[in-house]
């Protein structure tokens, strides 16, 4: 028995389609847009009709379905849901739905992450609605006075900017510090690497000397059985998060404003 698209009803929702106007887009009856919404997976080309013109990734509405083998030869490869020429062109209902549907983490970590929350207003009630309901949320932030910060804004020729968006983006995180199963912690480690985890999910966004994380590239990967690219990049994180400080708020610098 397939099961309901929950990610196409929610985008389609949120666009103000219907299902008629979509399937008169494809040139399909509505009852196959009907199946579809209830879990059939379209031919090729209706797909790639549906995601041009609901502006997200095809991959977002129908993820590539397991192997068999979850693993391939080498071990690599299988795990690989979807990249992205730029972290900017992560639409953002990808981001919206994988916060929506995480069950037990949400674990973040970045320089200054301002696009998380001025994309998403709401994204702290969202992070609190998430702990209360059991998930686990970690947020690892540069520690604006550390020593990786200063470097790295030196390189992106912005300097001191990069401390001042950090503190910036803290400000909407402050609620967060009271509630249960929510942490926020500072980091002073070279970061070669902005990730955003949701259960098994996977945002991984490289980054390129001189470049602002934004005109970056990201991969979407897909944990699989064994160990392989997810469990070496989560791996990672829980290093820099165990050295990394609780943020204190009231002993900080007062916040500035920018935007990453």
């Amino acid at each position: 028995m397939t099961a309901v698209n929950d990610r196409l009803h929610s985008v389609l929702a949120q666009r103000g389609i219907s299902p008629e106007s979509l399937a008169e887009v494809c040139e399909v009856d509505p009852k196959t847009v009907s199946r579809w919404l209830g879990g059939r997976v379209p031919h090729a080309r209706h797909r790639f009709r549906v995601a041009h013109h609901l502006r997200v990734e095809e991959t977002f509405l129908w993820p590539a379905p397991p192997r068999r083998s979850s693993r391939s030869r080498d071990g690599l490869g299988t795990e690989m849901v979807g990249t992205y020429q730029n972290r900017a062109s992560v639409p953002r209902d990808v981001w919206l739905s994988l916060l929506r549907e995480a069950r037990h983490e949400i674990s973040v970590l970045v320089f200054s992450g301002t696009f998380f929350a001025q994309s998403n207003p709401h994204v702290a009630k969202m992070l609190s609605e998430r702990a209360a309901e059991g998930v686990r949320v970690r947020l690892c932030f540069g520690d604006p006075d550390g020593q990786a910060v200063a470097i790295r804004g030196r390189e992106e020729g912005i300097g001191d900017t990069l401390a001042a968006k950090i503190r910036a983006s803290l400000t909407y995180y402050r609620p967060l510090l009271s509630e249960v199963g929510c942490a926020v912690r500072l980091h002073d480690t070279t970061l070669y690497t902005s990730m955003f985890r949701y259960d098994d999910n996977l945002l991984v966004n490289p980054h390129i000397w001189g470049q602002p994380a934004s005109a970056n590239p990201l991969f979407h990967l897909k944990r699989t059985e064994g160990t392989g690219w997810f469990d070496s990049y989560a791996q990672s994180f829980d290093s820099v998060w165990a050295a990394a400080r609780p943020w204190t708020p009231d002993h900080e610098r007062t916040a500035a404003h920018g935007q990453d």
